[in-house]
């Protein structure tokens, strides 16, 4: 994690990762016998952090869209959040280019974080109204809404990666979203 981190998943190698660790390079393949495994069980790993930021940066009990973007923000803007989002963002980039094995791990993370968070996110009716406890709303319409949600906060943390904490900062307080 130390090597994709500091240096790009894209860098990450057998021979890099030995280096590192200080043994062989055959060592490494006895545990991964292909690139793909090592980058999978990386990822995973990052995963895995990625579900740690979001669990503080969430919590477990339902909100609406604005009560979790206010919450989760200053939480997804912190050293730690920023280590796992720039893998994060290299991962699905490498997976826009299309490069292996990206495109095949980066929809399966993405898609655990709209399971993690669709339970957390009190879903809003037609007429743009919270639900009512116990109400029936579209899976398929509280899953976009899940998506919204996603793609406003990975657009900001989008934005803080390129443009910087700044900017990112600005068109959150845009959109109304307190740090």
């Amino acid at each position: 994690m130390e090597v994709a981190s500091e240096e790009g998943i894209h860098q990450l190698t057998f021979g890099r990762l030995a280096t590192r660790l200080g043994i062989a390079d055959r060592t490494v393949v006895y545990y991964f016998p292909t690139k793909e495994q090592l980058v999978t069980e990386v990822i995973g790993a990052f995963a895995a952090d990625l579900l740690v930021v979001l669990d503080k940066a969430f919590g477990v009990e339902p909100q609406s869209a604005a009560e979790l973007m206010n919450r989760a923000w200053p939480k997804l803007t912190t050293k730690a959040a920023d280590r796992v989002f720039r893998v994060f963002f290299e991962l699905v980039g490498l997976a826009a280019a299309r490069v292996e094995p990206y495109v095949t791990l980066a929809p399966t993370i993405v898609e655990a974080w709209v399971t993690w968070l669709t339970p957390r996110l009190e879903p809003v009716d037609k007429f743009g109204k919270l639900a009512k406890r116990g109400a029936t709303i579209d899976a398929s319409e509280h899953r976009s809404q899940v998506l919204a949600v996603m793609a406003t906060l990975d657009g900001l943390l989008l934005i803080r990666h390129t443009l910087g904490a700044p900017a990112s900062a600005s068109a959150a307080a845009a959109l109304g979203i307190r740090h």
